[in-house]
């Protein structure tokens, strides 16, 4: 199974990183070059322990469902959400945030296991991996911009500087 971690550094505290990560319109705008749109469950708002949301968005190519559930919550620590249903046979994501001098380390760790076997694996090797990393690293770009300009965490630092 293979994992993928992403380790974005954010000059805000872990709390509204948290928030932000939760909402679902966020998640849309953060991933619009995929044309992601949430369309069943939690649709707007922020998701929490035991919901569950379906985003639909284009894959190489191949318009995509999937649906997950938030399996574990522990605000602003840590949540995971879990595919329901999907392409994958297991797709885990875990959102950690830890708490930092500067602001919040964000940490993301996917786990997965593509269908079809063998021909599952090497699909994961020479295309999934690479696609969801920038995928998840173009959304977390945007996520740190929108919360650096929330937070009063960024001005706090500059005046230290």
């Amino acid at each position: 199974m293979p994992i993928l971690i992403v380790e974005t550094e954010i000059a805000a505290p872990p709390e509204v990183c948290f928030d932000l990560v939760r909402d679902i319109s966020l998640h849309v705008q953060t991933t619009k070059q995929t044309g992601e749109k949430a369309i069943l469950g939690r649709t707007h708002g922020k998701i929490k322990l035991g919901e569950t949301v379906t985003f639909e968005g284009k894959h190489f190519g191949i318009r995509q469902r999937l649906t997950v559930k938030v399996t574990a919550f522990e605000r602003p620590r840590s949540f995971t959400d879990e595919m329901i249903e999907g392409n994958f046979k297991l797709f885990k994501h875990k959102h950690e945030f830890i708490e930092k001098a500067s602001g919040t380390l964000m940490r993301d760790t996917l786990e997965w296991t593509s269908p079809f076997g063998i021909l599952g694996k090497i699909v994961d090797a020479v295309l999934l991996e690479n696609h969801l990393r920038e995928l998840v690293s173009r959304r977390n770009a945007e996520l740190k911009k929108v919360a650096e300009n929330l937070s009063p965490q960024r001005g706090k630092d500059a005046e230290k500087s």
